[in-house]
């Protein structure tokens, strides 16, 4: 009997109640498949169809190997007769080496009467398995990606991570190594990464089969434009999306809205986006503005429009047990069934439950009121917030979606969220599609997916956490990355800390894929209909011109700043498109030869050709910025030139985010941006 089976781009082995197939999927990847007591079958999940390339499969005795342009799989196949057992075992592993034979990552190995297994299933109720799948990693080797957790650490080697969302956590389960690869788990089901020294382990909670994609590739950019291929490529950013945004928790009336606009363009200041927040609507689920204080959004969005502005909605995936909208999609089936207990999954201004994305008529169904209701008046940004989405409790076996139970399948929930929206407004005739999101999966960035990092702190330890995630979400193939400027939560307008922070915020968000504004600001207003009843709240002004004059002339430099940043943040956005390169870079994705690039967590490169060393300390008027080797580097500020390998000291008044620009790259560029700031 053959040992293994063998096709034109894969080679399949069979034993012991398992079916093992190794694929070639794209340019220097490979798909690896088990399942217990079947066949492998096909999901889409996030890889989309691969193109054909060539590849080479050979067959020595008990051992086979694939080779895809940078990448060769060898399977080593084994039987044996056990002697405790009493009957004949067959096992295969799988090791992975790059063009110069190197082994970039195998399989865990048995140990001999250890008896270890590298795919571990255990059967559940219901048909599954838990899935552990276990792998001897390059020793030395740094890692990198996973989406956002809210931490500081850039290298997560020796770190261990939920995948899972909640609010502030988006796990995207792609991991790029310093050793020159990058692993996707392809499986959305709830489980555990661990990056241990001697031991990395995939864990999914209930699951069908093993899937996981591998690439082998020589730089951190040809990784991530190859993970691109596999999973798809965020659409072109729409003009609009380069500028400024301005946001607040919440304009809670037209006018209200309006007349900040108006402001800032009484004023000249820049203003791309303005958004009209949650509770807009009466009742969580209408997908509709509220009549009283909205009276005629039509109106709205076009004098907007006529100010060069335009206006984003929110959209939740909750729906009121009092929305006029509940009895239908409860009877039709489009909502998260809750396995046990009262059908209440969140209680925030009242009982509620959640919309299934996973199901494609609710995807019609409510994209279609969404359409009448929003996109119809001309308003083609949405933000879809409660992404992950926010259950009250964190119970992840108490929910069904519709492709699954949510142990299953519920991190792909975020994607099927930003799908509904991308789908409808694709088949509605808009050519460009950015959405806000709180969460995100894999692939999730082909859906036009803007993510932005949940209601975190107004604090400086969480500022340092927006640099690592920004960077591990660009890793893990989402480029499109935005925070609250000034945090989220606890945010006094009049605080003198908080001011600073707000300006360093501020500049950070200056040199982000995209530049906005939001927070819920202390003091807080109140809000009533005219019949007395109360709405949600409002928070203080978060306007440029809120926080005093001083920083109100730091804030205009840095959105005319963001101006001067246009092209070159429009030729960011045409790589991302392109080549699937994120536009916040870890610095060793520039500088990958310099070892001390892989270990910088709180400096970064914008694109190419600018290094960005944000102010992470109150009130700090100096820090140490590195400049890596093989460079020069000129001082966005001072017009100075430096030989790079080297760190500086660089003084940074309240003012002064330190910008350097390499290689003379872009004179046009640093002159532009050295006479911003010199204003």
């Amino acid at each position: 009997m053959d040992t293994f089976e063998t096709g034109p781009d894969h080679v399949t082995w069979r034993g012991d109640g398992e079916t093992l197939k190794v694929q070639a999927w794209g340019s220097n990847s490979l798909r690896v498949r088990s399942a217990p007591a079947s066949d492998v079958f096909d999901t889409d999940f996030a890889l989309l169809e691969p193109e054909t390339v060539p590849v080479t499969v050979s067959v020595d005795g008990s051992v086979a190997t694939l080779t895809n342009g940078d990448v060769t799989a060898v399977l080593r196949a084994r039987d044996f007769y056990d002697e405790q057992a009493g009957y004949q075992v067959f096992r295969c592993t799988v090791e992975f080496r790059d063009a110069a034979g190197r082994t970039v990552l195998r399989e865990l190995d048995e140990g001999g009467s250890l008896k270890l297994q590298a795919r571990e299933f255990r059967p559940v109720v219901g048909g599954d398995h838990r899935l552990r799948a276990a792998f001897e990693p390059v020793p030395g080797e740094k890692l990198y990606g996973m989406g956002q957790y809210q931490q500081e650490i850039l290298d997560i080697k020796g770190s261990t991570f939920e995948l899972a969302h909640r609010n502030s956590q988006a796990s995207v389960p792609f991991v790029m190594s310093s050793a020159g690869y990058g692993f996707l788990w392809h499986n959305p089901a709830i489980g555990q990464a661990t990056f241990a020294a001697n031991r990395t382990e995939w864990v999914a909670e209930s699951t069908q089969q093993l899937d996981y994609w591998i690439t082998v590739n020589s730089s951190p950019a040809a990784i991530s434009a190859a993970y691109a291929d596999a999973t798809g490529h965020a659409p072109m950013m729409p003009e609009y999306g380069l500028g400024y945004w301005q946001c607040k928790l919440r304009y809670w009336n037209q006018e209200q809205l309006l007349e900040v606009a108006r402001e800032h363009k009484r004023r000249g200041l820049p203003l791309d986006v303005i958004v009209a927040d949650f509770f807009h609507w009466p009742k969580m689920g209408d997908f509709r503005f509220e009549e009283e204080f909205w009276p005629d959004p039509a109106a709205m969005v076009a004098e907007l429009r006529e100010l060069g502005i335009e206006l984003m909605v929110s959209v939740w995936p909750q729906v009121s047990v009092e929305s006029e909208n509940f009895a239908r999609l409860k009877k039709e089936n489009l909502l998260v069934r809750t396995e046990r207990g009262l059908d209440v999954q969140m209680n925030f201004q009242g009982p509620s439950m959640f919309l299934d994305p996973t199901n494609p008529r609710t995807r019609e169904v409510v994209w279609e009121i969404c359409r009448q209701n929003y996109h119809d008046l001309g308003i083609q940004l949405f933000w879809l917030d409660e992404a992950e989405p926010e259950y009250g409790v964190y119970d992840f076996d108490n929910y069904r979606y519709h492709q699954g139970s949510n142990l299953q399948v519920g991190n792909i929930y975020p994607q099927a969220f930003a799908r509904m929206f991308y789908e409808g407004q694709r088949a509605a005739g808009q050519d460009e599609v950015v959405n806000l999101l709180r969460c995100a999966w894999a692939g999730s960035q082909r859906y036009g997916a803007l993510v932005w990092s949940g209601d975190i702190h107004s604090s400086y330890t969480d500022l340092r956490r927006q640099i690592t995630a920004g960077l591990h979400m660009g890793v893990a193939g989402i480029p499109w990355f935005t925070t609250d400027i000034g945090g989220f939560h606890n945010g006094d307008v009049n605080d003198p800390d908080f001011r600073d922070l707000l300006v360093r915020w501020f500049q950070f968000g200056t040199f982000c894929p995209v530049m906005r504004m939001h927070g819920d600001r202390q003091p807080y207003e109140e809000v009533t209909s005219a019949d007395g009843s109360p709405r949600a709240r409002s928070g203080a002004g978060n306007e440029l011109w809120s926080f005093g004059e001083e920083v109100y002339e730091i804030l205009v430099g840095y959105t005319r700043m963001r101006e001067a940043l246009r092209p070159y943040t429009r030729r960011l956005m045409t790589e991302a498109h392109t080549n699937g390169q994120p536009v916040m870079r870890g610095m060793f994705h520039e500088f990958p030869r310099d070892a001390t690039c892989w270990d910088l967590a709180d400096q970064y490169m914008f694109g190419p050709d600018l290094l960005i060393a944000p102010i992470v300390e109150p009130h700090a008027t100096s820090r140490s910025v590195y400049l890596p080797e093989g460079a020069t580097w000129t001082d966005l500020w001072s017009g100075t030139t430096y030989d790079g390998g080297k760190w500086l000291t660089v003084d940074t008044p309240i003012e002064v985010i330190p910008v350097f620009a390499r290689d003379g790259a872009q004179p046009d560029l640093v002159g532009r941006l050295g006479r911003t700031a010199a204003r």
